[in-house]
Protein backbone atom coordinates (compact mmCIF):
# COMPACT_ATOMS: atom_id res chain seq x y z
CA UNK A 1 0.00 0.00 0.00
CA UNK A 2 1.30 3.44 -0.96
CA UNK A 3 0.53 6.61 0.99
CA UNK A 4 1.66 10.09 -0.05
CA UNK A 5 2.13 13.25 2.00
CA UNK A 6 2.35 16.13 -0.47
CA UNK A 7 2.87 19.88 -0.28
CA UNK A 8 5.35 22.61 -1.03
CA UNK A 9 8.60 22.83 0.90
CA UNK A 10 8.02 24.13 4.42
CA UNK A 11 4.40 22.98 4.76
CA UNK A 12 5.02 20.51 7.59
CA UNK A 13 5.26 17.21 5.70
CA UNK A 14 8.25 15.97 7.68
CA UNK A 15 6.56 16.78 11.00
CA UNK A 16 3.49 14.79 9.90
CA UNK A 17 5.77 11.91 8.89
CA UNK A 18 7.61 11.96 12.23
CA UNK A 19 4.28 11.83 14.08
CA UNK A 20 3.11 8.94 11.88
CA UNK A 21 6.32 7.03 12.57
CA UNK A 22 6.18 7.50 16.32
CA UNK A 23 2.46 6.60 16.41
CA UNK A 24 3.10 3.46 14.36
CA UNK A 25 5.69 2.27 16.89
CA UNK A 26 2.84 1.92 19.39
CA UNK A 27 0.42 0.11 17.07
CA UNK A 28 2.32 -1.86 14.41
CA UNK A 29 3.13 -5.52 14.85
CA UNK A 30 6.40 -5.84 12.94
CA UNK A 31 9.38 -3.73 11.98
CA UNK A 32 9.31 -0.13 10.87
CA UNK A 33 11.92 1.47 8.63
CA UNK A 34 12.61 5.15 7.99
CA UNK A 35 14.60 6.15 4.88
CA UNK A 36 15.87 9.64 4.17
CA UNK A 37 18.61 11.59 2.42
CA UNK A 38 20.75 13.10 5.15
CA UNK A 39 19.96 12.80 8.85
CA UNK A 40 17.21 15.38 9.37
CA UNK A 41 14.73 13.23 11.28
CA UNK A 42 16.97 10.53 12.68
CA UNK A 43 17.01 11.96 16.20
CA UNK A 44 13.25 12.70 16.17
CA UNK A 45 12.06 9.13 15.71
CA UNK A 46 11.84 6.26 18.17
CA UNK A 47 14.91 4.08 18.64
CA UNK A 48 12.66 1.13 17.76
CA UNK A 49 12.55 2.25 14.12
CA UNK A 50 15.28 1.09 11.73
CA UNK A 51 16.77 4.21 10.19
CA UNK A 52 18.56 4.20 6.81
CA UNK A 53 20.31 7.10 5.15
CA UNK A 54 20.50 6.66 1.38
CA UNK A 55 23.79 8.55 1.23
CA UNK A 56 25.51 5.64 2.98
CA UNK A 57 24.57 3.41 0.05
CA UNK A 58 25.15 5.92 -2.80
CA UNK A 59 21.50 5.73 -3.86
CA UNK A 60 20.32 8.30 -6.36
CA UNK A 61 17.58 7.91 -8.93
CA UNK A 62 14.26 6.11 -8.76
CA UNK A 63 15.55 2.83 -10.17
CA UNK A 64 18.33 2.68 -7.58
CA UNK A 65 15.84 3.48 -4.81
CA UNK A 66 13.44 0.79 -6.02
CA UNK A 67 16.26 -1.76 -6.02
CA UNK A 68 17.26 -0.71 -2.51
CA UNK A 69 13.68 -1.02 -1.25
CA UNK A 70 13.12 -4.38 -2.97
CA UNK A 71 16.33 -5.75 -1.48
CA UNK A 72 15.43 -4.48 1.97
CA UNK A 73 11.99 -6.10 1.83
CA UNK A 74 13.35 -9.35 0.39
CA UNK A 75 15.83 -9.66 3.23
CA UNK A 76 13.43 -8.67 6.01
CA UNK A 77 10.00 -10.26 5.79
CA UNK A 78 9.02 -8.67 9.10
CA UNK A 79 8.96 -5.09 7.72
CA UNK A 80 5.38 -3.78 7.94
CA UNK A 81 5.86 -0.07 7.27
CA UNK A 82 8.47 1.98 5.43
CA UNK A 83 8.57 5.76 5.73
CA UNK A 84 10.49 7.73 3.09
CA UNK A 85 11.19 11.42 3.65
CA UNK A 86 11.92 13.52 0.56
CA UNK A 87 11.64 11.02 -2.29
CA UNK A 88 12.29 13.76 -4.87
CA UNK A 89 15.63 14.51 -3.18
CA UNK A 90 16.49 10.83 -3.55
CA UNK A 91 15.06 10.10 -6.99
CA UNK A 92 15.26 13.39 -8.84
CA UNK A 93 12.87 15.98 -10.28
CA UNK A 94 11.24 13.83 -13.00
CA UNK A 95 7.73 13.30 -11.64
CA UNK A 96 6.80 10.82 -14.38
CA UNK A 97 9.69 8.61 -13.26
CA UNK A 98 8.38 8.98 -9.71
CA UNK A 99 4.96 7.76 -10.86
CA UNK A 100 6.49 4.74 -12.60
CA UNK A 101 8.48 3.89 -9.47
CA UNK A 102 5.38 4.20 -7.26
CA UNK A 103 3.54 1.71 -9.48
CA UNK A 104 6.44 -0.74 -9.16
CA UNK A 105 6.51 -0.28 -5.38
CA UNK A 106 2.74 -0.89 -5.22
CA UNK A 107 3.18 -4.16 -7.13
CA UNK A 108 6.10 -5.12 -4.87
CA UNK A 109 4.40 -4.44 -1.54
CA UNK A 110 0.73 -5.18 -2.25
CA UNK A 111 -1.18 -5.13 1.02
CA UNK A 112 1.64 -6.69 3.05
CA UNK A 113 3.70 -3.55 3.58
CA UNK A 114 2.73 0.10 3.76
CA UNK A 115 5.12 2.65 2.23
CA UNK A 116 4.66 6.34 3.05
CA UNK A 117 6.44 8.98 0.95
CA UNK A 118 6.76 12.73 1.42
CA UNK A 119 6.74 14.67 -1.85
CA UNK A 120 7.66 18.36 -2.02
CA UNK A 121 5.12 19.42 -4.63
CA UNK A 122 1.51 20.57 -4.75
CA UNK A 123 -1.03 18.02 -5.96
CA UNK A 124 -1.73 20.25 -8.98
CA UNK A 125 1.90 19.86 -10.13
CA UNK A 126 1.84 16.07 -9.96
CA UNK A 127 1.03 13.82 -12.93
CA UNK A 128 -1.87 11.37 -12.76
CA UNK A 129 0.63 8.52 -12.34
CA UNK A 130 1.44 10.01 -8.91
CA UNK A 131 -1.92 11.49 -7.87
CA UNK A 132 -3.67 8.13 -8.20
CA UNK A 133 -1.89 7.15 -4.95
CA UNK A 134 -3.24 10.15 -2.99
CA UNK A 135 -6.15 9.25 -0.69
Amino acid sequence: MIKLITGKKGTGKTKVLIDMINDSVKTTNGCLVCVEKGETIRSSISYKVRWCGVDQFNISGYDAFYGFLAGMLAGNYDIKEVFVDGIIKIGGPDLNELGAMLSKVQALTGDETSVVFTISADNAELPESVTKFID
